[in-house]
């Protein structure tokens, strides 16, 4: 069991990473959004951005939905590991 949480942990923090490199992406002007690693990127990691856009209000004109989800992620990803650690 420990092993599960554990790999359940680290899928977390992989899929943080790829809505942290999205989230870079997002800063390259000029970038081409019909790139397959940008197509693949943003089908991978819109279904958990795209509810919290909805939940999470934009302030002026910068999406903090992103951080609250990494924030969340990380979250998930620590009480995993101390699930892991705990049995």
């Amino acid at each position: 069991m420990t092993d599960l949480f554990l790999l359940l942990a680290r899928l977390v923090n992989f899929y943080s990473f790829l809505v942290f490199i999205r989230v870079l992406l997002t800063w390259i002007p000029g970038l081409d959004p019909y790139n397959p690693i940008v197509r693949v990127l943003n089908q991978i990691t819109e279904p958990i951005l795209e509810p919290a856009r909805r939940i999470v209000p934009p302030i002026g004109m910068i999406d903090i939905s992103t951080i609250v989800v990494l924030v969340v992620l990380s979250i998930l990803a620590n009480i995993l590991e101390n699930m892991a650690y705990r049995m």
